[in-house]
């Protein structure tokens, strides 16, 4: 049933979501000893095991017909999906339900999986340094570090009782503590979110957020309100829907206010500081401050983009300020209109696994790739909307451009989308886990 559903979407979309998770646009992904002659095998190390760094594992391992050696340093013992984690905020999803083993990328693709942190990355001697005191020496080193926030951006989340300021951007412990708060405000309270200046990691999305707490609150705290913080001037996504949403299913009860810069927070009394504006007090603060690469591409000297994102190279995602480290997902410095989602993540990781599986056999990637990308928004805990979009590569360029007239947006919210949003998720994680 969820792939008749999900073939279905696919159509919805005008776009082929199947085969945005098989990247069709990866020529040269061929079995092959990417050494040959009797030498050691190519190796491989991708750090973060996110949707980037776990499908560029496991393709990495199938794609080069097992042949070339793969671990994958992840701190986290499972995967737990950001995509759906607003629904654990609604009530109608638990975490356990987007939690999922790495078991099988070591299993059945022979993926060398360690829990550990990679502290240190030593370029000139090819070597990743571990948390543990352990080494790695790596061929080519795959970077999905994700996102980490700038740490003076809101200097109160520091101070005592800053911890109780959740941001529950990481999906995790945070999401479930952000439903406890949600679950004993009183009704009548106020609910604030802040949004930070794009780009940011989305999803999880601030504006599906706020419409999964507001259904949570129509059912058990009809008095209460939630307030949207944007320093952004507008909805940077699907807006025109989201404030059709906003007008009619959560009328009074969702408030939006655009350039609303959050600067500080007083933890004590829940007190929001903003770059103009008056401050708010509000019963549940929920401060999403604003973000960069993870620490570690920082360190390394990857985050070239105004010390935030990684420039890369899009045919091979190789970095601009360092050879033979390839930086994927949400830490780079992102193409016109590129989302920084779990679907792009997936599409990440399979054009650098078809570029190193040719690299390392001595050939060029494609000089072609072709990926695209699906959102899906949930605005209830049943209804959801999708916007999709087609990207090449603009050999003039040297970027990733939108292909005109390849994109969709969903009409309105209805429940067979939110439906085909479950599949879309149960696919791809099954795509990036094996």
């Amino acid at each position: 049933m969820q792939r008749r559903q999900f073939l279905g979407a696919a159509a919805a979309l005008g776009t082929s979501a199947l085969g945005a998770l098989s990247l069709t646009g990866c020529a040269g992904a061929t079995a092959g000893n990417p050494r040959g002659g009797g030498k050691a095998a190519a190796k491989v190390v991708v750090i973060g095991g996110g949707y980037g760094g776990a499908t560029a594992a496991r393709y990495l391992r199938e794609w080069s017909g097992n042949t070339i050696d793969v671990t994958l340093v992840e701190a986290n013992p499972v995967f737990i999906s950001c995509p759906l984690s607003n629904l654990v905020l609604a009530g109608s999803k638990r975490i356990d339900d987007l939690t999922l083993s790495y078991d099988a990328l070591a299993s059945r693709h022979g993926v060398k999986v360690l829990r550990d942190t990679a502290s240190a990355i030593d370029a000139e001697r090819r070597l990743v340094r571990l948390a543990s005191g352990a080494s790695l020496p790596y061929d080519r080193l795959v970077l999905s570090p994700g996102v980490d926030f700038l740490p003076d951006d809101v200097p109160g989340l520091a101070r005592p009782g800053g911890d109780r300021i959740l941001h529950a951007w990481k999906a995790g412990a945070q999401t479930v503590a952000l439903r406890r708060q949600l679950e004993a405000m009183p009704d009548g309270g106020v609910y604030a979110l802040t949004v930070p200046l794009a780009p940011y990691r989305c999803p999880p999305g601030p504006y599906e957020r706020a419409c999964l707490v507001a259904d949570y609150f129509r059912r058990a705290k009809p008095r209460s309100k939630v307030l949207v913080l944007d320093a952004n001037p507008d909805v940077t996504s699907k807006g025109a829907l989201f404030k059709q949403v906003w007008n009619t299913r959560y009328k009074g009860m969702i408030e939006y206010r655009p350039q609303y810069r959050t600067v500080d927070v007083d933890p004590a009394t829940r007190t929001l500081k903003f770059e103009i504006q008056d401050d708010e007090r509000v019963d549940v603060a929920n401060v999403v401050p604003t973000q960069r690469a993870g620490a570690i591409a920082v360190s390394t000297g990857l985050a070239t983009a105004n010390g935030r994102w990684c420039e890369v190279d899009f045919l091979s995602f190789e970095s601009l300020a360092v050879p033979n480290i390839h930086v994927i997902g949400d830490a780079i410095q992102i193409a016109p209109l590129m989302p920084k989602s779990g679907h792009m993540a997936n599409q990440h990781g399979k054009v650098v696994a078809s570029a190193l599986v040719a690299l390392l056999s001595g050939r060029q990637p494609n000089p072609e790739p072709l990926y695209n990308n699906t959102c899906y928004s949930f605005t209830s805990e049943q209804e959801a909307i999708h916007v999709a979009s087609v990207h090449r590569y603009d050999p003039q360029k040297k970027t990733m451009v939108t292909v005109p007239g390849s994109g969709g947006l969903s009409a309105e919210p209805n429940a067979l989308e939110g439906a085909y949003a479950q599949a879309w998720a149960n696919t791809i994680w099954t795509d990036a886990l094996g």
